[in-house]
């Protein structure tokens, strides 16, 4: 069992959804990123999505552009992501981190190096957007067996031929990307969500999250009410251009609606 599966084990039974949130690793600047991620577990976030810089974001809307630019330019590096991870984990033995990302800068740090690292450091599992499953062997098993969990996105256009290729190695939970299209969009229909949200599950037999385009706490309860897990990216990052509070009070916005959610 890893720190991710028990923490969905632990809101299944508390008949809740698991609220996922993403920042990026060094925006504005590495020591406001790092306070920030110490903040979120108080502020309701069960999951951390923290995300690996790269210049050529190709699945990432404007917000997550910006932010990862930011990053860049204020020095940050997965080396620095990777000495977050370790500055967290000295306070925080139990929230999941996943790093989620672009395969390129892990490339070039070399995989078996980096699964180490990161195994080291304690990361969780990893997100890597622009690696099919036909390519497992680059970095998919290599991870399972550092005992790393491997997340993999399914988007509207997966269907049922393509969908047992997509979750065959994946692990921890699957993500479920409600619209097709890049981060930052409008949201899912709910009731597309919901038929999805049950085939996915059917067939992976692991807990699903649902993002892209989730920004209010009302479209995070809906979402709740339906999937395993709730994620929300771009409007964290949003808020936090206007400020840290900014951010920390949207999460705990979003968290009350997520953990509330099957109560009403």
């Amino acid at each position: 069992m890893t720190r991710i599966d028990d923490t969905f084990t632990r809101l299944k039974a508390e008949d809740k959804a698991a609220f996922v949130a993403f920042i990026m690793a060094g925006d504005p600047d590495y020591e406001t990123s790092l306070s920030l991620l110490k903040q979120m577990p108080a502020a309701g976030v069960d999951v951390i999505e923290l995300g690996i810089c790269f210049t050529d974001p190709m699945a990432d809307g404007a917000a997550i552009q910006a932010a990862g630019l930011r990053a860049l330019e204020g020095g940050q590096t997965l080396k620095k992501t990777l000495s977050m991870v370790t500055d967290f984990r000295v306070e925080d033995k139990t929230t999941p981190i996943i790093l989620m990302g672009y395969y390129n800068p892990i490339y070039i740090y070399g995989v078996e190096a980096f699964l180490k690292d990161a195994d080291a450091a304690g990361v969780d599992g990893l997100i890597v957007v622009d690696l099919p499953p036909e390519e497992d062997a680059e970095l998919c098993l290599p991870a399972r067996k550092a005992g790393l969990d491997f997340i993999r996105l399914t988007t509207p256009t997966t269907d049922d031929k393509r969908l047992p290729e997509v979750i065959k190695n994946t692990s921890g939970f699957v993500y479920y990307v409600s619209v097709a299209g890049i981060t930052g969009g409008a949201a899912g229909e709910k009731a597309a969500v919901d038929e999805a949200v049950d085939r996915i599950r059917q067939a992976a037999q692991l807990p699903v999250a649902v993002g892209f385009g989730i920004k209010t706490p009302d479209q995070a309860r809906e979402i709740a009410k339906i999937a395993d897990g709730v994620v929300v990216g771009s409007e964290l990052i949003s808020k936090l251009a206007d400020s840290p509070k900014a951010a920390i009070d949207h999460m705990n916005a979003l968290a009350e609606a997520i953990h509330t959610a099957r109560k009403t």
